[in-house]
């Protein structure tokens, strides 16, 4: 079962160490995908902004209760990754096989999942590892403090740091308290799941492109 110290989607390379610390690859904050909003005419994706938060958040929101299996894996959100052109692109970026994202963990790859299939995948990214996965965002200028609906919001239990990154969601809602709502995979006991979490533990948010 899933555990939040391990939640963080790692570098194929580092799964058997569970080197949750590991420092991010150079060059790996332009590898985490497509240029922002690319046109990607392999897959059936909209063109930026022609997609709504509550689109994305309805497709996230059909896969609760989704869980892994003893091994941590199992998930259509695994094959779906492993069976990508972006897996091959990750282990040439960070070693290791295809084969090593079987059991890895999946918040990243969930988030990923779900930008494919609503169609926003040029304005999400996708990726299995959360560090690059943010610093992709960063590096296109789509990042921000603001918890919007349909963001991607990335975490660190322990401070602020985007190295730090441990696990990454979808924002549902701000709830206007400190806390945010939001539909994660890989929480809880390995599932995807409605979560209530404290902003104290963001250290920042993606926006892909929606339509207004």
């Amino acid at each position: 079962m899933a555990k939040y110290t391990l939640s963080r989607a790692l570098k194929p390379a580092s799964l058997t160490r569970f080197a949750v610390g590991a420092a991010v690859a150079a060059g790996a904050v332009l590898a985490a995908g497509p240029a922002f909003a690319a046109d990607d005419s392999s897959q059936a994706q909209k063109s930026a902004g022609q997609v709504s938060a509550q689109s994305v958040l309805k497709v996230a929101e059909s896969q609760i209760g989704v869980a892994e299996n003893a091994a941590g894996g199992g998930t259509p959100f695994h094959s779906w990754y492993m069976s990508s052109p972006r897996a091959q692109e990750t282990i040439t970026r960070d070693g290791g096989s295809v084969r090593a994202y079987a059991n890895a963990p999946w918040c990243a790859m969930f988030v990923s999942w779900v930008g494919e299939k609503a169609g926003v995948r040029p304005t999400m990214g996708w990726d299995a590892y959360t560090v690059t996965y943010a610093k992709w965002f960063q590096t296109n200028q789509h990042w921000g403090t603001i918890a919007k609906p349909g963001a991607v919001v990335f975490f660190d239990w322990n401070g602020k740091s985007t190295t730090g990154i441990d696990h990454v969601g979808l924002v549902k809602q701000d709830n206007g308290n400190g806390t945010i709502t939001t539909i994660e995979g890989n929480t809880g006991n390995g599932k995807v799941e409605q979560r209530i979490r404290p902003k104290s533990q963001v250290v920042g948010y993606g926006y892909p492109q929606y339509k207004a």
